[in-house]
């Protein structure tokens, strides 16, 4: 029997999808599932027989078995749970691998775990690749974003099977590339998740603003339609979806409990954010939301306590709505993008923003004209609001975002993702802020000392405050 070239290990959804996409490509596979009695039994071997693209490939519960039939080097990919189980996963197939062979980490794990895992690995003589996949169970059927890390040696030897099964861009280039060391892929994808957040956020409060202002789900539908030929995006078009799908007689939004889950990438963003001294205030402004969110009893508990009861319409205009949500938009991307490039600086990856924005074009699920746009803007610059393009348009924008979040705020109507888009901005492009206050305080309390803005030595300074 002839050898697979490559493993898939874990038949979730995404493993699943990936196998399909490798098999379609004409890429013989070897499939794993682990065996639970009663609850998870051949799920490998009915999984092939369900799908007739994978007629070559070979199903197996048994981890010896499954690593045999691989040629070498090996290459397995792992889809299962990040944390803990990764760490059980590889040292059962340990005892099985050879000296260059290769695992794949196409979960969503924590970037520092990645970076253990590797060095850890290295002693063993196996290579390890962390790599972001996104575009969901769809995306990884017909093409997903794919963004691989670890050695480039090691990535050279799978490089042919993840391009091939990665979504293209407008190119025909593979939203697929080497991102750099160990650990950085993940990281973007990290970052990639963190800019979902803010995007399903963003698009969350336009839509609820709308509901304010009266509109019912069908229109809110034809008015987020609307924004697609100005700033288009997957996310703007799954949102426009929702709101005309119905059960029945009744619009199926209405219906689902207003308690937004998450799996971890947004948390780990931020604290990513806070180590590293970047200002990432969106990610965690959604994150936020998405956690306040969840404290349904409490909300309508304080709801009776505090909220009149009249609350006047929201008069917003939608061509303000639109360049408000176009100013918030530019923001987290900026931000985003940030957060890449100071991991890059201090970490030392030499990340190419361009490269990055581009295998975001297409596939995942922050795909979007304006990312399309970054590609071209990455290639001058490092910061997205230093493009004249980005910043002619930030200028338009604001005065709307101003009368947009002014109104919510009248109105009793949270925004926190537009609002702190305006907030961080007006921040950004402050020359001479509040912290010296901050300094004399923290110099009054605790001696920390502070600069001062006629000494150009830079020397630190510190007072007696006491009158």
């Amino acid at each position: 029997m002839s050898k697979s070239d490559f493993g898939l290990f874990g038949l979730g959804v995404m493993g699943k999808s990936l196998s399909r996409n490798l098999a379609q490509k004409g890429f013989k596979i070897s499939l794993f599932n682990r065996h639970v009695p009663d609850v998870e039994v051949d799920v490998a071997k009915h999984f092939k027989e369900a799908h007739p693209e994978l007629e070559t490939a070979e199903a197996f519960d048994d981890i010896e078995a499954f690593v045999a039939s691989l040629a070498s080097p090996k290459k397995i990919m792992l889809m299962v749970n990040a944390g803990k189980t990764i760490d059980i996963v590889i040292a059962s197939l340990l005892p099985f691998l050879s000296e260059n062979d290769i695992i794949i980490d196409g979960g969503n794990s924590n970037y520092k775990k990645t970076k253990e895992r590797f060095t850890y690995l290295q002693t063993k003589g196996i290579e390890f690749i962390g790599t972001g996949v996104s575009g969901g169970e769809e995306g990884a059927l017909k093409g997903p974003s794919i963004m691989p890390s670890g050695s480039k040696e090691a990535y050279n030897n799978v490089a042919n099977y993840l391009e091939t099964i990665a979504a293209k861009d407008k190119n025909n280039l593979p939203c697929c590339t080497y991102v750099g060391p160990e650990g950085s892929g993940q990281f973007i994808k990290m970052v990639h998740n963190g800019i979902e957040y803010v995007e399903m956020q963003l698009l969350a409060e336009v839509a609820t603003i709308l509901k304010h202002k009266g509109k019912h789900p069908e229109e809110i539908a034809n008015i987020l339609d609307s924004f697609k030929s100005t700033d288009d995006s997957y996310l703007l078009e799954i949102t426009s979806n929702i709101f005309r799908k119905k059960e029945g007689d009744s619009w199926l939004v209405e219906k689902i409990l207003d308690k937004a889950g998450n799996k971890g990438t947004g948390n780990w963003a931020t604290i990513a954010s806070a180590e590293l001294g970047v200002p990432n205030t969106l990610i965690a402004s959604a994150l936020f939301a998405r956690y306040i969110s969840f404290y349904k009893d409490e909300r309508v508990q304080l709801y009776n306590q505090f909220t009149k009861k009249s609350v006047s319409r929201l008069n917003v205009d939608d061509k303000d709505l639109l360049n408000a949500y176009q100013f918030a938009r530019t923001i987290n991307h900026y931000q985003g993008f940030k957060l890449i490039h100071e991991a890059s600086e201090k970490l030392n990856w030499n990340l190419n923003l361009s490269e990055i924005a581009r295998i975001w074009t297409n596939g995942c699920i922050i795909r979007s004209s304006l990312m399309e746009d970054l590609v071209a803007v990455f290639k001058e610059t490092n910061y997205v609001l230093t493009s004249a393009t980005i910043a002619n348009n930030i200028i338009g924008c604001k005065p709307a975002i101003k009368r947009v979040v002014s109104d919510c705020v009248l109105s009793d109507v949270p925004t926190p993702a537009l609002s702190e888009a305006l907030q961080f901005f007006n921040g950004i492009t402050t020359q001479n802020s509040s912290a010296n206050i901050i300094q004399a305080q923290r110099d009054y309390f605790g001696a920390h000392t502070y600069q001062r803005i006629d000494d150009a030595s830079g020397k630190f300074h510190h007072t007696n405050w006491v009158l």
